[in-house]
């Protein structure tokens, strides 16, 4: 059926050598693969967990609150801070914005 080899021992010798050394190389990339794999999955085992609220910050003179997000929105901007449930609840009560995004005000049940 496939009878496309050499019919001599040498060629066929030479063959199984070379498709060997690719083996080999093809073993210890799947290896490297798989601790690369293993070590990003440890990672985010290990990662701590992202904060509840965020309090965006201005930029200037003691960098002042400007916005309180939910500690997933997508909307928050770079210059932030964690801050706990009682903190995110003050500062929406003090007359912080709340994100028109994420609503952590309606998270947090504070109404209008």
């Amino acid at each position: 059926m496939f009878d496309d080899l050499p019919p001599d021992l040498a060629r066929l010798l030479t063959l199984r050598v070379w498709h060997a050394m690719w083996l080999e190389r093809i073993d210890r990339r799947i290896a490297a693969v798989r601790r690369r794999e293993a070590e990003q999955e440890r990672g985010r085992q290990r990662r701590p967990p992202g904060p509840d609220w965020i309090v965006e910050l201005g930029i200037g003179d003691g960098r002042p609150p400007v916005e309180l997000h939910a500690g997933d929105c997508y909307a928050a901007g770079g210059r932030r801070r964690a801050v706990d449930r009682g903190e995110a609840r003050r500062l929406l009560a003090a007359g912080l914005r709340a994100c028109t995004h994420c609503r952590p005000d309606r998270r947090l049940g504070i109404l209008e």
